[in-house]
């Protein structure tokens, strides 16, 4: 059993203790999706609810229902073991017919929907995540507790990277590091794990500048310098003066402060910003992981320090029990929200 970690937590002290995931019904996710199914093509796009499973998982038994090989199974994004989600996949069947859907479906696995379409599900295509997640045993004043919710419902939420971003224990960091040391053999792995260390190592970077805004209060106002991120895309522009526009779009959500994916080339953001950056990733051990980025080709990215949790609700389902729910965009994490909620036990 973990904590979920309080160092991004931007609006005072917790106001609850409480329990999560104490089942996976607790924990559901909702994959938005970014487009509709064409209709034709040689993918089956299916939409599948499963429980207890995580997105290999499944990914790798649709292979076997379909007789195909695992790359030919597409997916936008993972999705958790110990909760209940509804995700797509897509199965490339040229010029023949789906195995029958009763030979896949289980406890457990069931498909919602089936169309065929073009092309093979890519990484990221996806609008967001719709969330609902029931806290169990929540201690604390309900008042403070929902004037906290409505405090991240007007003002959206310090947008760090989750702990699944980092292994078990956190260990993806260390490791990391220790493939930078090895230097040209650390390539030797695979690629997708090589791909996951170097996720960890830039996360990690980036959830420690976070913190540094967040502990000076710029994390959701900017500063002088600051590089504006739109909603919505991986766009940005600045650094330009303040106005009262800008003021404008940041109270709209649409623009966002940003801080920095670590990789080669200078930094966008310039003067007190930039000076923070800096500073919050000056220790040996960031400096080591900058350092093994850079030698691994990874550019310079920004990534929105705020996120907004869009339609948040709550209800109390009884005096320990609280559901919530909300809708993120990608790469966001709904722990990021329970978060700012304060001490909240994962019982995965």
């Amino acid at each position: 059993m973990t904590d979920i970690s309080p160092e991004s937590r931007a609006f005072g002290d917790a106001v609850l203790t409480a329990r999560i995931r104490t089942a996976p019904e607790d924990f559901f996710v909702e994959e938005l999706p970014a487009f509709e199914a064409s209709g034709e093509g040689e993918h089956l796009l299916l939409t599948i609810e499963k429980r207890g499973m995580n997105t290999g998982f499944v990914a790798r038994e649709l292979a076997r229902w379909a007789g195909v090989a695992e790359h030919a199974v597409g997916f936008a994004g993972q999705k958790d073991r110990h909760a209940v989600t509804v995700q797509r996949f897509s199965v490339q069947l040229p010029g023949r017919e789906a195995p029958d859907l009763a030979l896949l479906e289980r406890d457990g696995l069931r498909v919602l929907v089936q169309a065929r379409h073009r092309r093979k599900l890519s990484r990221g295509a996806l609008a967001g995540n719709r969330f609902v997640l029931v806290l169990r045993e929540v201690t604390g004043q309900r008042g403070a507790i929902e004037s906290r919710l409505a405090q991240v419902a007007a003002h959206g939420v310090p947008n760090a990277f989750g702990e699944q971003r980092f292994g078990h224990g956190g260990g993806n960091v260390g490791k990391a590091l220790a493939m930078f040391a090895k230097g040209a053999r650390g390539a030797r792995m695979g690629r997708e794990q090589r791909a996951m260390l170097l996720s960890a190592a830039r996360s990690a970077l980036f959830n420690r500048a976070l913190a540094a805004r967040v502990a000076d209060g710029s994390w959701n106002r900017g500063m002088e310098g600051e590089v504006w991120m739109l909603a919505g895309s991986r766009s940005v522009f600045g650094p330009e003066p303040w106005s009262e526009a800008l003021a404008q779009r940041l109270e709209a959500f649409d623009i966002h402060p940003s801080g920095p994916l670590w990789g080669r080339g200078n930094l966008r953001s310039e003067g007190a910003c930039r000076a923070l950056e800096l500073a919050a990733l000056d220790d040996a051990e960031s400096l080591a992981l900058r350092d093994g980025l850079e030698r691994a080709g990874l550019e310079q990215e920004r990534r929105a320090l705020r996120v907004q949790a869009e339609g948040l609700e709550w209800e109390w389902l009884d005096a320990s029990a609280l559901r919530l729910s909300f809708s993120l965009p990608p790469g966001s994490y709904a722990t990021a929200v329970l978060a700012q909620l304060g001490a909240i036990a994962d019982a995965s």
